[in-house]
């Protein structure tokens, strides 16, 4: 029964009432806390946080600021939930082992893949993250659609205009009434490469798009068995991955042998997994082994050696350590998130196909705005103008007026009220012939930008290049990276000697996405170093034909590690010769250049540029500096 304000009481059937709330209740879950938006894969605490801080300017170039400040900024302004819920999805986002693009830049302690947890909100800071930082691009120029909060006093997001396709790049999980969702994460520039994929071939498949976005990217690393799974995961919208982590048998003295365990499957904790390896060594369910130890540490994220006795069998061991514990297990893939609103199960080509109609949406509207914009500015400048043209006659009026200049200077040269109130507002200066210059040259220019936003507003094909476009600058970047300076395989590319010929061969290996965007690739053969000049991108790199000395790969293992920071790269330096040369260059390419004091010691410079999800890397002599454009 319901008890009305007027004190009536009103009859109610208990099924009816039940059905409804808990059918209100579960749509409440579903829309408002568990499950992601496919355009810009965020649960609604996820995207009030990064609105929150975007709004208090806690952004990758400013210093941290307590992790306290901003559960209590977004608690306050969007999320009448208990701060538990905003902190530990703030933590999950600073997690390299959680996410495979952090969106978080935390300082401090926030976990660990071992399953600590993180410390009180009240020691540990944090800012967003570069990556983050584009998914807010344009949120000013009514880019996205906004509603009120809980208590209609602000207003805030219904979804972020990003640039960057997060759904499928850092995955979500997540448990509603009734359904779930578990999408893993991919590689950000295989996911680019899909949609300039989409967009130049309207027709292509979800078995097509697979040649392309070979497959999840999960940021612990790991092995994935099989593509069967995979397949029907991005065709259907479920399926099941098998992940095993990556392990080395090894030879001892003694003719001993020991495993070495170097990555795990996502989302495996890894003391629990070395309690329960020792636990199933105490049942005897698995034997052989003789001692079991972590090694892990800020080089190794991952190392843990498992020594076996003299007379056992290392492949053996390692089957039943893949069987029995949870050095290989499954992903279930549930590709679940709201469209509309409303929950759908999504293929490959589908998430990817809502995320380019978002960023169509999104820059549609940007142009509609910068076009407005425009328009009311050039409509300031005619009115100017024409007072210029007639100074003296405008002088003259708003002299001779006591209240009524702006209605005498509107009915005089038929102008509105604009125009009017800016010509009153106009100073001395803008009389001399340079600003009347300036305003011509400025109403010539925005002719110029209204004619090319109409052409945007008018044309699909413009929008699609746009998305090109911006989705290029994403991914040119990592590709980049994996070629010439690759996080993962660097040393590869130190360790063999490449001829020129070779060399050319190499670059022929990249996506034909990449190699229109770099256009004409020269490579220059000088003192055995390559350089690939990229004309469009007005940069080149330098490989470096010579053998790497223990420095290097020393420096090569750490800039590959997810999270690695400048600060960690100048401490290894400092480990090898404290007097070393840092010096801030910020020239648009990189940040810092690091060099020894004594050439005989080292006579190499290296370049570092913090790309917020990665470290770009540049190592080359001091005359390359002048030579190459660095």
């Amino acid at each position: 029964m319901e008890e009305r304000q007027d004190g009536n009481i009103i009859k109610r059937d208990i099924d009816e009432e039940m059905r409804t709330a808990y059918i209100d209740y579960a749509m409440s879950v579903i829309v408002s806390r568990a499950l992601p938006d496919v355009r810009d894969g965020l649960k609604p605490v996820h995207r009030r946080i990064l609105y929150a801080m975007h709004e208090d300017g806690i952004t990758s170039d400013k210093p941290y600021r307590k992790c306290a400040n901003t559960v209590g900024s977004v608690l306050g302004r969007y999320h009448p939930h208990g701060d538990a819920s905003v902190y530990d999805a703030m933590v999950r986002m600073a997690q390299d082992f959680s996410m495979r693009y952090m969106l978080i830049d935390g300082h401090g302690n926030f976990g660990s893949i071992d399953g600590d947890g993180a410390a009180a909100m009240r020691y540990t800071e944090a800012r967003m993250s570069k990556i983050a930082e584009q998914m807010l691009v344009d949120i000013e120029k009514n880019t996205v659609d906004f509603m009120p909060n809980y208590d209609d006093r602000l207003q805030e997001p219904t979804v972020l205009p990003t640039k960057i396709p997060t759904l499928l790049i850092n995955g979500s999980s997540g448990i509603a009434v009734g359904m779930a969702t578990n999408i893993p994460p991919h590689n950000l520039t295989e996911v680019i490469n899909g949609i300039i994929k989409i967009i130049d071939d309207d027709n292509v498949t979800d078995e097509q798009l697979m040649q392309i976005i070979k497959g999840p990217d999960f940021p612990t690393e790991g092995l994935i068995l099989g593509r069967e799974g995979i397949k029907e995961a991005y065709t259907t919208g479920r399926g099941k991955i098998i992940m095993r982590a990556e392990a080395e048998i090894e030879e001892m003295s003694g003719n001993k042998q020991r495993i070495i365990v170097s990555s795990l499957p996502y989302q495996v904790n890894k003391a629990r997994l070395i309690e329960n390896i020792a636990h199933l060594c105490k049942e005897k369910r698995i034997e052989g082994i003789s001692e079991l130890r972590d090694e892990s540490d800020r080089n190794d994220r991952v190392r843990i050696v498992i020594e076996l006795k003299r007379d056992a069998n290392a492949n053996i061991v390692l089957n039943q350590l893949y069987k029995n514990t949870q050095m290989q297990d499954t992903f279930g893939v549930i590709m679940l998130a709201l469209v509309n609103n409303e929950p759908k199960i999504l293929t490959l080509r589908q998430c990817l196909d809502c995320y380019i109609d978002h960023r169509k949406d999104v820059i549609l509207r940007r142009t509609q705005f910068d076009l407005d914009k425009a328009l009311a500015r050039a409509h300031i400048l005619e009115g100017l103008r024409i007072a210029i043209d007639n100074i003296d006659e405008v002088i003259a009026i708003i002299r001779s007026s006591y209240d009524d200049a702006k209605e005498r200077l509107m009915k005089r040269f038929g102008l509105t009220d604009i125009q009017a109130q800016a010509i009153l507002d106009m100073r001395l200066k803008t009389l001399s012939g340079l600003q009347r210059e300036k305003i011509e040259e400025e109403y010539k220019q925005l002719m110029e930008l209204i004619a090319h936003l109409r052409a945007i507003l008018s044309s699909e094909k413009l929008v699609f290049d746009i998305i090109k476009e911006e989705q290029a600058k994403l991914g040119f970047r990592r590709e980049a990276i994996r070629l010439y300076y690759p996080l993962s395989s660097l040393n590869h590319f130190f360790e063999t000697e490449y001829s020129e010929e070779e060399m050319l061969n190499k670059l022929q290996e990249l996506p034909d996405f990449i190699k229109e965007t770099l256009g004409d690739i020269k490579v220059t053969s000088k003192k055995e170093r390559f350089c690939f000049h990229i004309p469009e991108e007005g940069s080149s790199y330098v490989h470096d034909n010579t053998k790497p000395n223990e420095f290097i790969k020393e420096l090569v293992e750490l800039v590959g590690q997810h999270g690695c920071k400048i600060e960690d790269i100048i401490a290894l330096f400092k480990e090898h010769n404290k007097d070393i040369v840092v010096e801030e260059i910020n020239n648009g390419e990189f940040d810092y250049l690091i060099r020894f004091p004594k050439e005989n010691e080292d006579p190499y410079y290296y370049c570092f540029h913090d790309e917020g999800c990665h470290i770009i890397y540049h190592r080359f002599l001091p005359e390359d500096y002048e030579d190459f454009g660095f």
